[in-house]
């Protein structure tokens, strides 16, 4: 961290009384959980999209027909991505815990 970085963290830990140690945890945690969320909703926007539960089930409305993988290739890629992001986010909250 920089210099100017360390004395503000100092300052806003002095301020509310508690440890940097716990603002840094504090201030990570808070960060990953609004990823978490955003995550998380553009994830339903998607299966609302397509009334599926998630990728598998996209997965199978295409192998039954149901789906033009030509005009939804790019949102199942999109999905997947957002399934593991989401997965390693919540790994993450949950090691903070």
């Amino acid at each position: 961290m920089s210099l100017l970085t360390t004395e503000i963290l100092s300052e806003i830990a002095d301020e509310l009384h508690i440890p940097e140690d716990d603002l840094i945890r504090i201030g990570v945690h808070s960060y990953l959980e609004r990823q978490f969320r955003s995550v998380q909703a553009e994830i339903f926007a998607l299966l609302s999209r397509y009334n599926i539960a998630g990728v598998e089930d996209m997965e199978e409305q295409y192998r039954n027909g149901l789906l033009e993988e030509a005009d939804t290739w790019q949102d199942l890629q999109r999905l997947d991505h957002l399934e593991y992001k989401r997965d390693r986010l919540q790994k993450l909250l949950e090691a903070l815990s």
